[in-house]
């Protein structure tokens, strides 16, 4: 429902008054004595509805709260009530910080509890255009957007804020899985001038874009869509440069999304992940492409900037239960900071009884596992066709097979390399380099790679053919999905049972054999492996 005028006018009007507003920086001068520091993301309208949320944060070893602020145009909550919180945060002992929804998204994806938030941008702003013509809101970029975000964050460098996110909803696809981009006229025209290309280009574009084809006209208008991105989150940037300005990138976002990652390097990044709710979370397949997306992610962010997206959607569809089995994701991918998130509602205050205790365990792996690289002869490996024309459907759940794996950049020289099936469209057409790994991929890739189903069936079956070759590789003997993440500098393996049941495990290394029994969705940590 849309915000009312006068509301909206109000609230505009508070934020000329932001300049005497407190200034103050964080008020923690240490966020955690050990690596790893949990978040909550909290809207206005939760914390109004809950203001008895902050002290149990603290108490939980909350050390910041990051404040819904702007959204696609809107103020969800006038700017002094903003800056109210933001107060309310620090005396409660914890760090305050913003984050802005800057284009807004096609679809509810807040989950307003009384209806009050604007699912809209302004009517000023211009709806996106898919390639078949039709509009949508959200996730396009026209003017005034960028100029109303970089006045909204010097609105909010008054009110003290130091570090914002901008949301996943920066970004120019709809949803993960789609080339992206608004084919309006405006940007045709752009596009076409920009590169020199005539108007009969246009149509070859869009049966490109239609069978994902990789071709150089297809680059470059993903180039082009990543030159418009860039340029809004640097301008905004250039806007406050005091502000610690960072984006949450949604599940395997990439240049299709028009989110080059190399042009972000060094900011705050928080990595994409999708399971929100137990239906989505509860298959092993679905933990493992969450994971593989987050190792996906990493590879452009250093652990201590990188922020997990353990989201609840809506708030109250993800149990506690998952909600914790989620952090370990972080742990194994060396994500120093965990975000809790669930809309503009909160998720069931009764998770904070359940939530502490795994907090503090993982803190604990996480101690001994920060800064460690995980080895393997399985090998991960996200490729430029996948982040430029892919369906994001990795070939992830080798990632349970109870084999250590790493993540590559490029296809490795050693190991078993697994492909998704845009990537084996890459290898075709000599897009991929073939460095001496071996290629997996799914049945129905074309000769030249190796052929498994993705089933665990099939990947015990290879494990077992592949096992006499790792006489200095730990791995699993039992034929039970497990996450077996090997860190040789910290001579440790962490094992994570993606089963909902509790399991005994075997560790192999050589001759020698560690067995321990991990709860269903808990982890534990062999030490002094090798």
């Amino acid at each position: 429902m849309e915000l009312s005028r006068r509301r909206f006018l109000a609230s505009c009007g508070a934020a000329g008054a932001a300049s005497a507003w407190p200034q103050s920086g964080d008020v923690l001068a240490a966020a955690s004595a050990g690596p790893r520091v949990y978040h909550v993301c909290m809207c206005p309208e939760g914390l109004e509805a809950n203001p008895e949320r902050l002290p149990l944060f603290a108490k939980c070893g909350v050390t910041d709260v990051w404040v819904g602020s702007f959204f696609y145009g809107h103020w969800p909550a006038p700017p002094e009530r903003l800056a109210y919180w933001l107060e309310e945060i620090r005396k409660a002992g914890m760090n305050a910080h913003g984050v802005n929804i800057p284009l807004g998204h096609p679809g509810d994806s807040l989950g307003s509890a009384n209806n009050t938030i604007a699912l809209t941008p302004p009517k000023n702003w211009r709806d996106g255009i898919r390639p078949d013509g039709s509009a949508y809101s959200g996730t396009s970029l026209h003017p005034p957007a960028t100029e109303q975000n970089r006045v909204a964050l010097q609105t909010m460098s008054k009110m003290g804020i130091k570090r914002v996110f901008l949301d996943d909803d920066f970004r120019l696809a709809v949803s993960p899985g789609i080339v992206g981009g608004c084919f309006c006229a405006d940007h045709r025209k752009e596009f076409l001038q920009s590169r020199g290309y005539p108007d009969a280009q246009w149509e070859a574009l869009l049966a490109d874009v239609k069978a994902r084809q990789l071709s150089p006209l297809l680059r470059a208008w993903v180039e082009f869509t990543c030159d418009g991105l860039t340029t809004c989150f640097r301008s905004q940037q250039e806007a406050v440069p005091e502000i610690d300005l960072g984006i949450m990138v949604m599940f395997f976002g990439s240049e299709k999304a028009g989110i080059r990652l190399a042009d972000y390097a060094g900011k705050l990044m928080r990595v994409g992940e999708l399971m929100f709710d137990d239906k989505s979370f509860s298959t092993i397949k679905n933990k493992t492409a969450e994971l593989y997306s987050v190792l996906f992610h990493r590879r452009f962010v250093t652990p201590e900037r990188a922020y997990s997206e353990t989201t609840a959607y809506p708030a109250d569809k993800l149990s506690a239960r998952n909600m914790a089995a989620k952090l370990p994701i972080s742990t194994i991918a060396d994500v120093r900071n965990t975000m809790f998130m669930s809309g503009a509602t909160p998720f069931p205050s009764a998770h904070w009884d359940v939530l502490p205790a795994v907090m503090k365990k993982q803190a604990q792996h996480h101690e001994k596992l920060a800064g460690h690289a995980l080895q393997g002869p399985f090998k991960h490996c996200w490729g430029e066709w996948s982040r430029y024309v892919g369906k994001d459907a990795p070939f992830s759940l080798f990632l349970a097979a109870g084999v250590p794996f790493e993540v590559t950049e490029t296809p490795a020289k050693d190991g078993w390399t697994f492909l998704s099936n845009e990537d084996v469209q890459g290898l075709a057409v000599g897009a991929v380099p073939k460095n001496g790994t071996t290629f997996i991929a799914r049945p129905e890739a074309p000769e030249g790679v190796r052929k498994v189903k993705e089933e665990f069936e099939d990947l015990f079956a290879l494990k077992k053919e592949l096992a006499p070759q790792w006489n200095n590789v730990p791995y699993v003997e039992e034929d039970i999905p497990v996450v077996c993440a090997w860190y040789p500098t910290a001579r440790a393996v962490l094992l994570w049972n993606v089963g909902e049941e509790k399991a005994s495990f075997t560790v192999r290394l050589g001759n020698t054999r560690r067995t321990v029994e991990v709860n269903g969705l808990d982890t534990e940590l062999l030490e002094d492996i090798g």
